[in-house]
């Protein structure tokens, strides 16, 4: 008997540069933000409401819209202990699982193999921007990274085919002998023929898309676009990857800001009307993280590296609504003038992992941390 069933896709949209967690989800209730907030705050008769204490940018009317339908999940506080405030180190945990060390292995990539462990399908995970984000990498894990969906591949300009198939063969011959050579090499020769393998068959994607969704022409709208073309095209890719920034708004940081959360909800909101278009939208969820908030207390015209932020996870088989507490803003309460995370960031990925993507959990984040309970 045929099934139905469609493979569960997770998607990741990582807001680089450490996202402003009191404007982005905002607790215009709590007389502390405005005292926190002389300069850099969102006036009071702008906040989109969620609740009587927390609302969402003004800028954020999709994501606002998708949430009223039950559709966004928003955990509180979210991060690690003893925070470095470094974008790079922050960074690395968050793509590696690794607080207490320098990991090598990034999460999602771990995740990849055992979705695919005799490696069928070389876009089983698909990176958009300009370089392989680092939780995608694991030696021996085929990764699709692609800039740009319809420029995308090895000499796209050659058309005569026979020429085409001439020089991929010599590319591939000339990556062969790396094989074997030392694990590096064998790294780098094998990303070089999986890349071959992968160019080919993500080209078909922009020519089987048709939709009546007008993206905004916006960075972080192209990527969602893409991503929509290729889990729309049935390729059997499962994790996605994309990211927007930057978000380090040391100054000048309103109208930035404003910007950027704009750009990244409208896409989000397009993304999603997309996918419903196509019925293609009840099998994905987004996740989306920064990679650490901002400090409490503003510096006059922007806000420095902070600790704990939020995470929204958005889609049809979300559990909507708020998870966990906002932190709290009393003085007593913070650290070195930040909010303090009180849900580990593992505990989100292994709700993902488990309860979406069926995977073993532990084994990929490192050990066994409870689920904020975001998906139904």
């Amino acid at each position: 008997m045929a099934t139905t069933k469609k493979d569960p896709v997770l998607v990741v949209l990582q807001l680089s540069g450490g996202n402003d967690y009191l404007n982005t989800v905002v607790p215009y209730n709590d007389p502390l933000y405005w005292d926190n907030r002389p300069v850099v705050k969102i006036p009071e008769d702008e906040v989109l409401p969620i609740d009587g204490g927390v609302g969402l940018h003004p800028n954020m009317g999709a994501v606002r819209d998708m949430y009223n339908e039950g559709d966004v999940a928003i955990v509180h506080g979210v991060g690690y202990p003893n925070s470095p405030r470094s974008h790079f180190r922050s960074m690395d945990i968050w793509h590696t699982c690794e607080p207490d060390k320098l990991g090598t292995e990034g999460w999602l990539g771990r995740a990849t193999r055992d979705l695919d462990p005799r490696k069928e399908n070389v876009v089983t995970t698909v990176s958009f921007g300009p370089s392989l984000f680092r939780a995608l990498a694991l030696p021996g894990v085929p990764v699709a990274c692609v800039d740009d969906l319809e420029t995308y591949g090895f000499l796209p300009a050659i058309s005569q085919e026979e020429q085409r198939s001439k020089i991929l063969d010599r590319f591939a011959r000339l990556y062969s002998p790396a094989i074997g050579t030392g694990p590096v090499m064998d790294y780098l020769g094998q990303t070089g023929l999986d890349s071959l393998a992968g160019a080919d068959i993500l080209k078909v994607a922009p020519e089987r898309y048709s939709s009546t969704v007008e993206y905004a022409d916006t960075t972080i709208a192209g990527k969602l676009k893409g991503i929509a073309q290729v889990h729309m095209a049935g390729l059997g890719a499962r994790v996605f990857y994309c990211d927007q920034g930057s978000y380090d708004s040391h100054a000048s940081q309103m109208g930035m800001h404003a910007g950027l959360i704009r750009d990244a909800s409208d896409a989000i909101g397009d993304f999603f009307q997309d996918l419903r278009e196509h019925d293609a939208a009840d099998n994905v969820i987004m996740l989306i993280f920064s990679e650490f908030g901002r400090r409490t207390h503003d510096n006059g015209s922007g806000t420095d590296h902070g600790a704990a932020g939020p995470v929204l996870v958005i889609g049809d088989p979300v559990k909507g609504g708020q998870h966990g507490d906002y932190p709290s803003m009393k003085p007593v309460d913070l650290q070195q003038g930040d909010l303090v995370p009180h849900t580990d960031f593992r505990s989100v990925y292994t709700e993902v992992l488990e309860d979406w993507l069926g995977l073993d959990a532990p084994s990929i984040v490192g050990g066994s941390f409870e689920k904020p309970g975001f998906l139904a």
